[in-house]
């Protein structure tokens, strides 16, 4: 039986497939290995080589199922040696990236990434717990990938000739492939999207714009998207060389996209680069402060321990680089957050609020502000430190109340004074409520009894057999014979 391949032609969505048998293809796979290899000669014609090269990468527009193991062994071999040849081609030849092989090269590249992903196997695919399916292709896919990186950092590469074949479209359909399952192909992918993004000047605005999208599309309609922590990687160095001051596109965003990011059910997955971003933002602005505090108390997660330990961290890394004028801004809001930190009945969500007292900056902060924050937190410190079930809650509050006594001994003697009062008054109060609620309550039982003994029994003396009982009223009398 002759051997098959499938020959993809054009650009993109537009591909239209064409089945050949080998025997068809002599200018592609006919040609023997030795021949193949003359592509990295080093005493070759320039025209022979760029010639060849050509023929390498309409060679490479043949895609193989890799989905049989054993089928087309010797086709998939030849592809697979003509990619290495390619990238090494490409890496370390001078010269040969000339003007007509653009259009080749992005077909050839278009041809293999370009396609529809599969749905996944698990519908309840958890990342953090299943493992990812990943591409049958990758043999040839890395390959493809490796040589689009090269293409891009290649000393050769011209960004005014590659912007007329990586337009909108291309990027478009690069960034859908982020969904990809797979972890080795995302990695790529956020590499070769950072080149682009840095060579194509044209195409930053959409990039940032089509990013937006997608966090959109995930944040309110999906709640599914596996490449949203390679999309916020490669946003945090873009961020970092935004210009001052920040326009208002980049702050709606922040205000828009990132901090609603933080209420995604898989926000574990994403977190650590999703607080990334949110610190840059800050050491290039600090005027977001503001919006971004108080944008996290908004979305503070109820029910979710694990999300409020989170939290808790990236509240944390924000106060490691606030400025103090900022501070000043949002302490009582966030230390009345921290105190229901501390008072929760979940160890790890108490332990992570009270490690802030720890971080030497956020102390300084802390004993400058003293006299507001002492009091927001000094009830609950007090009260958890008798009650919580957990020891090591308990000694770090005591250690925390040791460090605001050093701090201020004089607020706080005159807060533990007023504490002790108020918990006095309190405690009468509850008292009264108890005896008021006792006397209430008897007086509700004596009124039920007094109601029911109106209920009276009547004898007809002239009947001695019938019995009426007579309830007074506005309802009519019920009688019953026996």
């Amino acid at each position: 039986m002759v051997p098959y391949f499938r020959i993809a032609i054009g650009f993109g969505r537009a591909v239209l497939p064409f089945s050949a048998p080998l025997t068809f293809l002599p200018n592609l796979f006919s040609l023997p290995l030795s021949f193949l290899l003359h592509l990295n000669h080093p005493d070759a014609p320039v025209a022979e080589l760029h010639d060849l090269f050509c023929k390498k990468l309409q060679q490479c527009c043949v895609l193989f199922d890799f989905l049989d193991c054993v089928a087309d062994l010797k086709g998939k071999e030849i592809k697979r040696a003509a990619l290495n040849e390619l990238v090494e081609s490409v890496a370390t030849s001078r010269g040969v990236l000339i003007e007509p092989l653009y259009p080749e090269a992005i077909k050839m590249i278009s041809v293999n990434i370009f396609r529809t992903l599969p749905p996944s196997e698990n519908p309840e695919f958890d990342p953090e717990e299943d493992e990812p399916t990943l591409e049958a292709s990758w043999p040839h896919l890395q390959l493809v990938y490796e040589f689009f990186l090269r293409f891009l950092e290649s000393p050769d590469f011209q960004p005014s000739m590659a912007k007329r074949y990586v337009d909108q479209k291309f990027v478009l359909q690069l960034l859908e492939l982020f969904d990809s399952e797979d972890p080795r192909e995302r990695e790529y992918l956020k590499t070769i999207l950072h080149r682009v993004y840095g060579k194509l000047l044209g195409l930053r605005a959409y990039i940032r714009k089509q990013i937006n999208n997608i966090f959109l599309r995930f944040i309110y309609e999906t709640e599914h998207f596996n490449g949203v922590a390679e999309l916020l990687e490669i946003l945090g160095s873009i961020i970092n060389g935004f210009a001052l001051p920040l326009k208002a596109e980049h702050k709606q965003f922040l205000v828009r996209v990132l901090i609603p990011l933080h209420t995604a059910k898989s926000l574990s997955i994403f977190h650590a680069q999703l607080a990334y971003c949110v610190v840059q933002f800050m050491e290039k602005d600090a005027t977001v402060t503001e919006y971004i505090i108080r944008g996290l108390l908004k979305y503070w997660p109820k029910t979710c321990t694990q999300k409020e330990v989170m939290f808790l961290g990236e509240i944390e890394e924000i106060l490691d680089v606030i400025e103090p004028s900022q501070f000043i801004r949002v302490q009582e809001p966030l230390f009345k957050q921290i105190a229901a930190c501390i008072s929760s009945p979940h160890f790890q969500v108490a332990e992570r609020a009270l490690y802030f007292w720890n971080n030497e900056y956020i102390l300084s902060l802390i004993e400058e502000n003293c006299q507001v924050i002492l009091p927001l937190v000094f009830a609950t410190l007090y009260r958890v430190s008798k009650e919580h079930w957990n020891q090591t809650i308990v000694s770090l509050i005591y250690n925390v109340l040791k460090t605001f006594m050093e701090m201020n001994s004089k607020l706080f003697d005159d807060l533990t004074a007023s504490y002790k009062v108020e918990k006095q008054k309190l405690k009468k109060k509850l008292v009264a409520d108890g005896v008021q609620g006792h006397l209430h309550l008897s007086s509700s039982v004596m009124h039920i009894k007094s109601k029911s003994s109106q209920a009276k029994v009547c004898y007809n003396l002239n009947d001695i057999n019938q019995k009426v009982f007579c309830f007074p009223s506005k309802h009519k009398h019920y009688s019953k014979h026996f």
